[in-house]
């Protein structure tokens, strides 16, 4: 296999005997160990080895010092800045600027621009002429032509850029002095500092060799000509005649110009290389519909891989590095060794996503009479992490369930630090102050409980190193004030780019990289993940305060630039491939669309490639969905029997109207619900809606009436009884009614949120009107309030004869003037007319009445109850929406369609007929040959929580 870094080794080899009086510079450090790598193995004998360095050593070396980081950097150019400026923003606002400004300069210095020129407001063509100089005519036309399209800018627009514009050199100058007084510099300024003085430094006593370099900065385009014309210095180019020789290749940009140039021109070899035109290399391209999918296809390929050869010889390229674990995770079992030559960013870990969600819940914190209480959406994540749950599962799972059925939207500090020392760790309310030795403390926390996890403890050593140097850079800043939202931004800006460095061999395995790191070394299988376009090469887009025109001008570098070293990586990693197989999406994903890659259309043309896609799917199924029949099988029938009524008198459980009225809606949706127990997902409900409101109602309703059994020991009310309830007892009513709603124990705090206020005295309103109504009726004997019934119903089963047990929860039964009401209070809009009994079990029927059908079947209850009872059982609905009409009737009608109605007034008039409709229904819920089926009415389907399940 050709290799350009062992070949260069053996040409050094056999061009200089002593190695030891060589210094290898080469790109990266990656690119110096495989160098080394070769050149070992082609030495016979012990001999000192070559001092191999990467360029930024050398311009380090020569400027005696190295560049601090680039957060503090941004702290003194933020210090420079605000002498600048007039009113300057804060640091959590600044700090993005800052991190482009910085940038912004560093280029100005690698390319060696003039910034008091790159950054005067040049909008005079004579001004430009005698200032620029220097410069070509196409760069001075490339000025004009900015300054005149910004004039043609609105003015609001031009004032807001020429005074930033106008500070940027003062900004820059200030911060070179302020970096000189402090000892600091970042790279560019050092790089510059050595280009400036070439002439200073002496004839090195070593001979330089310089390999594999693609694009300069200026300043190393400067020192390496310095060198190699006044030290002898040599220069191996890593090129290929495919793409140099041709004018329309992005990749050769650099290298077409290099060698025109005086110094490098004769540098370059007599006959250059081309390998990638004659090595005809087995070239596969796949599409994908997911970006996960693709990890399971570099599996498969790899499978396929036999096991005499070296896995070292095969890369996979990961231009997005998220798909490193999944890659690492759908990796064949036979690959033991693997390098990954890339840093995954610590922001993608959960234990950062912990962290941040911690600082988070900070933003929700609220004191209120002396409790410090936290919202239940960040909490209830917290909860549910396996850092919490790993702590204290059973206090984590009793937190859960008490937030849900208490509703609490907020949980007190007390309540959460029952789960032992690492909650009340996690649940304080921090000040500004505590910030930086709470998370420090945190992270501690957190590794200490974290030992049989490496990689977890890996990446929190990475967020700690990085908390330490924020936290020294502020302490060392006392006129910068820490605020939470500051220090959240802060956190955030500051982590996402910090990356975990992977420990390993890298000489040995399968190797993993990321698109730069593979540059100078050669393989013999290549698999290149993510080629799409916006990915490899990633999307355009330079993030810089100095405009296109003007930064093409000076030198400085523009996307054309990154474009031709993104085009070389990429072709050089077909130097000396035998087998290349390209990977890319066709869905879009995060805003970038899935287009393949450039290089790959290039590709195709320009090798007269006629490649035909494979395309790597999940299968789906796009025929309709098919429907769902649950046969009722013996295990099923199993679950019927829970309803039955055994020879001990006893039932599993009992059918409701609410179950049935679901069974008539969709057999299915009663299968998934009341059998298969699939639950609805419980959320807290920090809006009061309607099921919330009808339920604080019916309870507060009770408490109301029970309230005055117990105080006056008698179930009759009359008139005169109802003067002192709406004065003095609606409000404690309301209150026991909100406490037994959610749960809260007798001396619990009911200010659950700002709307309960509301709420409550909406419901004074309504139960104020319920009590005049009752008061017009009086007197009213209180039968019972809130009351389970219970009855046995016989029906004719597949088997013989059967007891079914039903039940219901009767809201309130009283007597008036001789008769039993059953009265259902419905905070909906539920009707009180019904065309027929039959109507009722008629599941075709779209206007079937529920709530009829309910109150009836409370009738049904109460005379199974009460067999001794011969007064009339008259069915009652308190619509709470009506009950403010003048001519309000809570009595059902049974009435066809533009007919006068007949008032229910007993039951037992309707009772063979409803009884033979129930029994209808309940003999067919028990036939095993009717299966549970899907409804046909489709509407029924909108709002249902099983949708997904069926797929409708």
């Amino acid at each position: 296999m050709h290799s350009f870094l062992r070949n260069t080794a053996a040409q050094i080899l056999e061009e200089h005997a002593n190695l030891q009086d060589l210094v290898i510079i080469l790109p990266n450090r990656r690119a110096g160990l495989f160098f080394t790598q070769h050149l070992g193995n082609l030495i016979q004998e012990a001999t000192w080895m070559p001092e191999i360095k990467t360029i930024e050593d050398i311009f380090y070396q020569y400027a005696g010092q190295r560049p601090a980081d680039d957060l503090t950097l941004i702290f003194e150019l933020y210090k420079v800045y605000q002498t600048v400026h007039s009113e300057p923003e804060p640091f959590d606002k600044f700090y993005f600027w800052g991190e482009m400004m910085l940038k912004d300069f560093n280029d100005v210095d690698q390319f060696m621009a003039e910034a008091k020129k790159l950054y005067h407001h040049l909008s005079e063509i004579k001004e430009i002429e005698s200032d620029l100089s220097f410069l070509t005519e196409s760069q001075i036309e490339l000025i004009k032509q900015f300054w005149s399209s910004f004039h043609q800018q609105e003015r609001s627009h031009q004032e807001k850029f020429l005074k930033f514009w106008q500070l940027l050199n003062p900004i820059y100058e200030a911060f070179q002095a302020s970096l000189e007084v402090s000892g600091m510099a970042y790279s560019g300024k050092l790089y510059r500092k050595v280009a400036e003085s070439l002439d200073k430094i002496p004839q090195p006593d070593k001979k330089y060799i310089f390999i594999g370099f693609n694009a300069f900065t200026a300043t190393e385009e400067k020192l390496i000509k310095h060198f190699i014309t006044s030290f002898g210095a040599e220069i191996f180019w890593d090129v290929d005649a495919y793409y140099l020789n041709d004018v329309n290749q992005e990749a050769g940009l650099f290298f077409r110009d290099y060698q025109k140039d005086l110094v490098f021109g004769p540098t370059f070899p007599e006959t250059i290389s081309e390998t990638i035109q004659s090595r005809k290399a087995n070239i596969q391209i796949y599409a994908t519909p997911l970006k996960t999918n693709q990890a399971n296809l570099v599996g498969s390929i790899l499978e396929k891989v036999s096991g005499q050869e070296s896995w070292e010889e095969t890369v996979v390229i990961l231009p997005d590095e998220q798909m490193l674990f999944p890659i690492l995770h759908t990796l064949p079992t036979n690959i033991d060794k693997v390098n990954v030559t890339m840093g995954y960013p610590v922001k993608n870990a959960p234990v950062y996503a912990f962290l941040e969600a911690i600082l988070e819940m900070q933003r929700f914190t609220k004191l209120e009479d002396g409790k410090i209480l936290f919202y239940h959406k960040p909490v209830k994540d917290l909860l549910s992490s396996i850092y919490l749950k790993s702590a204290n599962p059973l206090h984590t799972a009793l937190l859960l369930k008490d937030i849900q059925e208490k509703n609490q939207i907020y949980i007190s500090q007390e309540d959460l630090h029952g789960g032992g020392g690492f909650f009340k760790l996690i649940f304080q309310k921090l000040s500004s102050d505590q910030l930086f030795a709470y998370v420090s403390t945190l992270i501690e926390e957190l590794a200490n409980s974290l030992e049989d996890e490496p990689l977890q403890r890996s990446y929190l050593y990475q967020c700690f190193k990085q908390l330490n140097r924020l936290r020294a850079i502020f302490e060392h800043e006392n006129s910068i004030q820490v605020e939470l939202e500051f220090f959240i931004r802060l956190f955030r800006q500051v982590f996402r780019e910090v990356k975990l460095p992977f420990e390993g061999e890298p000489l040995q395995g399968l190797q993993l990289m990321g698109v730069l790191e593979s540059r100078n070394l050669d393989f013999k299988r290549v698999i290149i993940c993510n080629m799409n376009e916006d990915s490899f090469p990633p999307s355009a887009g330079l993030n810089s305060m100095i405009p296109f025109n003007i930064r093409r001008a000076f030198g400085l570098p523009v996307q054309e630039q990154n474009d031709a070293i993104y085009a070389y990586t990429f072709y050089r990693l077909l130097h000396s491939a035998e087998e290349v197989h390209m990977i890319y999406t066709t869905a879009s994903d995060q805003g970038k669309a899935g287009e393949k890659s450039r290089y790959i259309q290039q590709m195709m043309v320009e090798m007269g490639l006629s490649i035909e896609e494979e395309v790597f799917y999940v299968p789906i199924d796009l025929k309709n969905t098919e429907a769902i029949n649950i046969e009722k099988n013996e295990d099923v029938l199993k679950l019927l029997d829970r309803y039955v009524i055994q020879p001990d008198g006893k039932s599993v459980t009992s059918f409701s109207p609410s179950a049935l009225s679901v069974y008539l809606d969709c057999r299915l949706k009663f299968y998934l619900q009341y059998l298969a127990g699939i639950q609805e997902k419980d959320e807290v409900k920090e809006e009061i809606d309607a099921m919330v409101f009808g339920n604080l109602a019916h309870f507060s309703m009770e408490f109301l009436y029970k309230g005055f059994q117990e105080r006056k020991n008698r179930d009759i009310l009359e008139k005169e009884d109802f003067k002192e309830l709406k004065e003095k007892w609606i409000f404690p009513a309301i209150e026991l009614g909100v406490r037994k709603f959610y749960h809260l124990e007798e001396n619990a705090d009911t200010k659950l949120s700002g709307q309960m206020a509301i709420v409550r005295d909406v419901l004074q309103k309504y139960l104020s009107r319920l009590l005049e109504i009752d008061e017009a009726s009086a007197p009213i004997r209180i039968v019972s309030m809130e009351a389970s019934h219970k009855a046995k119903f016989e029906i004719d089963g597949s088997y013989g004869s059967m007891s079914i047990s039903l039940k219901g929860l009767i809201d309130r039964v009283d007597e008036n003037n001789g008769v039993i009401r059953l009265i259902d209070y419905k905070s909906g809009a539920d009707k009180k007319d019904f065309r027929s009994i039959e109507s009722l079990f008629d599941r075709d029927d779209k206007n079937r009445n529920k709530a009829a059908m309910q109150t009836l079947y409370y009738g049904l209850l109460f005379q199974a109850v009460h067999p001794e009872n011969t007064l009339s059982l008259k069915p009652a609905i308190f619509n709470f929406k009506e009950i403010f009409q003048e001519d309000f009737n809570p009595y059902l009608q049974e009435k066809e369609p533009r007919k006068a109605g007949i008032e229910v007034n007993d039951y037992r008039d309707y009772k063979a007929a409803y009884e033979d409709g129930l029994r209808t229904l309940l003999e067919e819920l028990y036939n095993p040959e009717i299966p549970f089926s899907q409804t046909d009415n489709l509407d029924k389907c909108k709002y249902c929580p099983y949708i997904g399940i069926c797929g409708r």
